[in-house]
This record gives structure tokens, sequence and C-alpha cells, in this order.
């Protein structure tokens, strides 16, 4: 769609990659160099932690810029935010050995099947080919990665570059635009070799392509760029640039490239699964006084702060209001256009992943991706007046991160925060005292041991107490045997001739049930199998009360003769790698445990 269309209508960019590779840089230099700026950004101190949504506009077009993550700590903030992206960038850093830290999001992108630019930053610090480079990083890539732009290189510098597409040479000018150069003549050779590559590349999917290419035809520009811009909108290749964010090279080249190969947000709609107009909800924030505010974008038509919204539950609601975002910041608006990234306000029901349907209940297309605990805590409230507050502070960090679980173990009687990692959890004790002012001090969780029995027993457990007045009388006689692992508690009642009257049976069970919750090493016990054989009662002293503690008696009596023993915890450990690195894990984990 030429860009005259798009005046009204906001296209969205995720910039996505890995811890080091300067992709906040690139997302910083972006917006430097579309509102005039020199587009240099030193590198970032520190890393992200939070998805940040930031809107630029550039000649004429609008765009939301979505920076995301790079620690695997922090990635399950943007989960739900790369789907509604229109492209993503993936920064990359220009050395090959760490070609494989882009697998992850590669993957994660390619399942989503959002269409994505590769960005080589950094290329001032290049000491290799930049074949050398692609060639490390397409295994990780199930998408041709197409070069559009090979450097100028001045000895070990990289001074400009050749656009394979324009057949121009640019040189690189500090806090300036580039300045267009002759292709110099050394490199003829090379920029011929690439770009016909380029276009063998291109012909995988267009055959009048490469029919022109195998009758020796040179393609009109025309037909390359339409090319370029169709496959990498249908997710059929991934262009890749270059550049340096610290000295602003190759942003604004990128820049304009985006004019043309973002899709409009139809297509993210569609594979949203969204129908007609209404938003998709991509990361809810507890905001203070604001309150929850969910970032959604925009789909199919404006939105106004009036607008009837349906929710995934099927209920309905308007907006309490409508916020433009720009970084932290927020301030209200009326309305927002298509493919808009605002904040809802005071809508309680949505989470981050819904659809909200402006006509009626949506449902999206696709299974969003659920990340597991790695990592665990145990944290207590310094101050237990700010037990209650805990819980709450708690529910709203869950609600916000994707990556965070909050367990009430029944067994230790913790409470334990899981998440994806040390950087993280410790983010979320932060932020508890930051933003709730609620203290917590922090251990390793406490190893919910189990013990068991290794032989039988057989025990009467006889309960007697005479006070003024009616006395407590409850007598029986249990075996006592241990089960398979996994088994679990088994009760039979074998008794007969109502030796025990059939109301005070349960009461039997209940007593020896509570003697196994902490056994004779202080354990809970498990896999045991208990028969209740014999007993006695009285008339008038005999209750339920009696016969449970009568059960408790004998039940601790056996346990302490049928070898208790503690269990050992084992957990299942899988472990992902790609192929080449296959060897080393296995000689890793056959040390550990050899």
């Amino acid at each position: 769609m030429p860009a005259n269309k798009l005046a009204n209508v906001v296209r969205a960019i995720a910039v996505v990659g890995p811890t080091g590779a300067g992709k906040t840089a690139l997302a910083q230099a972006l917006a430097s160099a579309a509102s005039g700026g020199s587009g240099a950004v030193p590198a970032a101190a520190g890393q992200s932690t939070e998805t940040m949504f930031t809107a630029i506009d550039f000649m004429g077009d609008h765009y939301a810029l979505i920076d995301t993550p790079g620690s695997v700590d922090f990635l399950a903030d943007a989960d739900h935010a790369i789907p509604a992206a229109d492209l993503a960038i993936v920064v990359a850093d220009p050395d090959p050995d760490k070609a494989v830290l882009l697998q992850p999001f590669l993957r994660q992108l390619e399942e989503l099947k959002v269409p994505h630019a590769l960005f080589i930053n950094k290329i001032d610090q290049a000491r290799g080919r930049i074949r050398d480079l692609l060639e490390a990083l397409q295994p990780v890539s199930e998408l041709p990665l197409v070069a559009r732009q090979i450097p100028i290189w001045e000895g070990e510098k990289v001074t400009g570059f050749v656009d394979l597409a324009l057949e121009r040479a640019y040189h690189y000018e500090n806090g300036k635009p580039s300045k267009i150069i002759d292709i110099p003549k050394d490199l003829a050779e090379r920029e011929t070799e690439a770009r016909f590559h380029m276009l063998e590349q291109l012909a995988d999917f267009d055959d009048a392509l490469m029919e022109k290419l195998l009758s020796d035809e040179t393609p009109d520009r025309d037909t390359v760029y339409g090319d370029l811009v169709r496959e990498t909108r249908e997710n059929l290749i991934v262009p890749v640039f270059f550049g340096s964010t610290a000295q602003g090279h190759g942003v604004r080249r990128l820049l304009k490239a985006l004019r043309h190969d973002v899709p409009t947000p139809e297509v993210a709609a569609g594979r949203l699964g969204l129908k007609g107009n209404g938003a998709y909800v991509m990361r809810i924030s507890h905001a203070g006084q604001a309150g929850k505010l969910a970032y959604a974008r925009v789909f199919g038509k404006a939105m106004a702060d009036s607008d009837q919204l349906t929710m995934s539950d099927g209920s309905s609601g308007r907006p309490g209001a409508l916020f433009g975002v720009q970084g932290s910041q927020t301030k209200k608006i009326s309305t927002a256009p298509e493919g808009d990234v605002v904040a809802i306000g005071k809508l309680d029901p949505v989470a981050a992943g819904d659809l909200l349907g402006a006509s009626g209940k949506q449902t999206i297309a696709f299974t969003l991706r659920k990340r597991f605990p790695v990592y665990q805590l145990a944290i207590a409230t310094k101050d237990r007046k700010d037990d209650v507050r805990l819980s709450g502070a708690l529910q709203k960090l869950v609600d916000e991160d994707g990556g965070l679980e909050v367990l009430h173990d029944q067994t230790t009687h913790e409470i334990l925060l899981q998440g994806q990692g040390e950087p993280h959890l410790r983010t979320v004790i932060d932020r508890l005292k930051s933003r709730f002012g609620v203290d917590v001090s922090h251990t390793r969780p406490s190893t919910p041991y189990q013990e068991t029995i290794r032989k039988s027993a057989e025990k009467r457990g006889r309960h007697k107490k005479q006070t003024g007045g009616h006395g407590q009388f409850g007598d029986c006689v249990i075996q006592v045997k241990p089960q398979p692992r996994g088994k679990g508690f088994e009760f039979v009642d074998r008794i007969t001739g109502g030796a025990i009257p059939r109301q005070w049976i349960p009461a039997v069970e209940a007593g020896v049930k509570d003697a196994m919750t902490k056994g004779p090493i202080g354990f809970p016990v498990v896999d045991v199998a208990v028969t209740l054989i014999d007993g006695s009662y009285h008339d008038v002293d005999s209750s339920e009360h009696s016969f449970q503690m009568a059960g408790r008696l004998g039940m601790h009596d056996a346990l302490a003769e049928c070898d208790p023993v503690v269990l050992e915890p084992i957990e299942k450990l899988s472990i992902y790698t790609p192929t080449s690195g296959t060897p080393k894990i296995n000689s890793a984990v056959s040390s550990q445990w050899s």
C-alpha cells in the first residue's frame, strides 16, 4: 500500500533480540532519527525488564515501536505483545559465535508467523565478513536471510554500504544522513555477485523473476522492490540490514525500508483471529491511582472512549478512559486511530492476550505461549501487618507478568514466588517494596521432604480418659504396611461382629491420617496401607473424638516400628539445545551424574 494512504493508520514494529545486541538502543535510535535527530544512541546501560511502547512519525507515516526485554528472565513480558506487531526487527551482534542467541527469538516469530527483518548492529565493531556472519545465522532461521546491503570497508573499518536493490553506495556521515557516492571499483564485482544472489533468493518465490534470471535478463528496479516488499510482508524471507546505533549509521535507511516493508494492521488482525472492529490486549499494568490499565492495539477502525467493548468472557463495558502512550508517560485522549497502541482504563475482567470486540465476542485464533517457572524463592513479610497487602500486591503482579506464579505450599506453609530466574524474582521483590510498600524477606524454599515405611507392623491404639461425668474411650487394632511408590494412602475396614460401631470407623481413619502428617522422622508420611482389624468400645464413654484419638495413637506407635525412611526428592529435567550443542550437553550431564 502506498505510504500516503496510511496517513491515519498506525503500524506497529516490535524490536526484539538478546541482551547486549543493542535492542533498546535501536528503538531509541529509530525514535531519534524519526524526530530529525542524529539517530546516534550510546549503548543502553543495564537491561530492559518491561515492554515499552513509543509513538514515532517518519515522513508522514505513524508507527508504534514495541521495545521488548531481551534477557531470558523477562521475555515473558513481551509474549503477548509480539503477536500484535505488523513486523519485528531482530537485533543481532556482528559476532558469528553469538548467532545461536537469536534462535529463541526467531523461533517465536516463525511460530507466530510475524514478518521480521534482521538488523546487524555494531557493524563498526565487526571483525569479519558479513557473508560469514550470515552463514552462521542461517541455520538458526527457517526462512532465508536476504542481505539487502553489503558493507564498504576501508582497512578494518566499515565506512558505508551498498544498497543492493538501488545499486547505490552510501558513505556514513556522523550525525547526518549518509552521502551517496560511486560504488568503489574494488567492490563492483562483489556487488554484482551479492545482488545476483539476492535476486536468486527472491526468485524462489517469483516464477517470472526466475525466468528472467535464467534468460540473463536484468529485472527492472520496480520488480525487485515489489518482490522485496511482497516477500517480506508475506513472511517468506528475512531481509538483512546493518548499521551502528552508537554512530547513528544505517538507522535512517532502515526507517525508509520499513515504510514499504511493514504490512498494514489488517494482516495482524487476521492473524489474531479478530473479525470486524476491536482491540487486542498486549499487556496489563496496575498504575497507582490510575488503577488497572490494559495496553491494547486498536484494529478495524478508530476507537472512542465511549465505545462498547465485549470481553473474552462475554461481558461488556466501556473504557473508563483512553490514554495515548509514550514510553512511561500516558496522556488522556478521546479517540485512537486504527493500529495505535493505547492504554484502556477500568476494564477489570481483561487479561493480556484477550481480544476485545466492538461488535460481539471474539476468540483468538491460536494458543498463546505459556512460560513455565524455572526458579523459586520463599518470601515472608517483615511486618505481619503487611500480610493482607502482600496478597493483593502479588495478585496484581501476577496479572501483569506472564512469567510469574505464586504458590502457597501446604506442606511447608511457605509463599513461593516462581519465575524465570533469580534476576526476575529479585525485580518482583523490588516492585513489592517500591510500588506497593510491602517489604519482604526471601530465602531458598524448604525442601518438602516426605517419608515412608519399609516394614509392616500391627498395633493397638487405646484412648482412655476418665473425668467427672462421661469419660472417653476408644480402642482399635490396625495393621500398617508399605505401599509401592506413588500408590498413596489406603484404608481398609475389616471389622466384624460390631467390635467398633460403624459410625466411628471414619473417626479411626481420620486419626490415622492425622498421625501421618508428621511421621517419626518429622515429615509427612506417604504410600501406606492401613487395615482396621479389631477394637472395642464403651456404651457410654465412646465417641467420635475418642476413636479419632485411638487411631492417631495406634498409627503413631506403628510407624515407629515400620522402619521409616526419608524419600529423596526427584525432579524431571528437560534440556533443549541446538544440534551443534548436543555433544557438550551430553558431556556436562554425564559428568554431573557420574
